[in-house]
């Protein structure tokens, strides 16, 4: 059995770590906030103008764009979006793993063919280790997300899918649904994907940061109810009544681009939004498991002295006997 001091340095050990892991999740709970309010100031716009991109090029047979034409796949790009740092659970390791299959998947074109674009370190070292091409640096991003960059990487994007560089582009990262619920979500970015419009989950939660079991639960179940309704609903026809000014092909240059930055954008809030969820919730569990193995300690310590002085007053009342 260990000693009182032992016992005592330990309890002092996990109560400062307890302290790191408490300031730690009240710092993500805070960063987790500023996140949810720029995902709350931006979706609106991003989510309307989705809606109308694809729904015209849905229900126009003339709205073509070569965006949107499927083609046979010889060079694939990744956007991958990870995190700078660690202590996040398994939001980095997810992201990761289907990083690597998404790259199985298409490893009959070689590695020279695939060309990650990531958006975090710890998936830039991955990249490095697997020793697949890099499109370059941007571990910045995942700190402070930057519109002017996304718009430059959907713009490099574009003009190489435009010019048969690449065939297809792919994003990989966390869809922040709530702040208890990460959904981890493969996407095509390239060709656009018409019918992603009616089946993609874009609600969210954004009036909360706790992440209990109980507000899990809750979530399961009202996701159950709203799918079960949304299959009793029957299916309402697109709006094919567009009046097109000044032509097709002047909006479509216009709004495509809009679409690609602001979906890079999106998938940029989510991320970072996820990443501090994600290390809230680890947090809270450390902090969690620090109060229990500290009411152990304080267990074993109080049993402990207790010993103690019972093996003093038997020595004690063992010699007055004697004597």
């Amino acid at each position: 059995m260990p000693s009182l001091k032992e016992i005592k340095g330990r309890i002092a050990s996990v109560n400062n770590t307890r302290k790191i892991t408490s300031a730690m999740k009240m710092v993500a709970s805070s960063k987790l906030h500023h996140a949810q309010v720029a995902i709350e100031n931006m979706l609106p716009y991003e989510t309307m103008l989705e809606h109308i991109l694809k729904t015209f090029l849905a229900s126009d047979a003339d709205a073509r764009s070569v965006f949107e034409k499927e083609r046979k796949v010889d060079r694939v790009a990744f956007v991958v979006y990870s995190s700078n740092s660690s202590l996040c659970g398994g939001f980095n390791a997810n992201v990761i793993k289907m990083m690597t299959q998404a790259v199985e998947e298409y490893k009959h074109l070689g590695k020279e063919n695939i060309v990650i674009y990531p958006i975090g370190r710890k998936v830039a070292e991955k990249v490095t280790k697997m020793g697949l091409p890099s499109a370059g640096d941007f571990t910045s991003l995942a700190d402070k997300p930057n519109i002017q960059q996304c718009i430059d990487i959907a713009r490099e994007l574009g003009e190489k899918y435009v010019s048969g560089d690449i065939d297809r582009v792919e994003l990989i990262y966390h869809h922040f649904k709530s702040a208890g619920s990460q959904i981890l979500t493969r996407k095509t970015f390239l060709p656009i994907d018409i019918e992603s419009e009616l089946n993609e989950d874009k609600e969210r939660d954004l009036t909360s940061n706790v992440a209990t079991r109980e507000a899990v639960e809750y979530l399961k179940q009202r996701d159950r109810e709203q799918e079960s309704h949304r299959e009793q609903v029957q299916a309402k026809p697109l709006n094919d009544n567009f009046i097109v000014e000044p032509n097709m092909d002047t909006v479509l240059r216009l709004l495509i681009p809009k679409l690609a930055h602001l979906m890079l954008y999106t998938a940029l809030l989510d991320s970072v939004a996820s990443e501090h969820a994600a290390r809230m919730v680890a947090m809270q569990t450390a902090t969690d498991n620090a109060d229990e193995l500290l009411r152990e300690l304080n267990l074993q310590y109080n049993k402990s002295r207790q010993q103690a002085i019972t093996s003093e007053l038997l020595d004690i009342v063992g010699g007055t006997v004697n004597n």
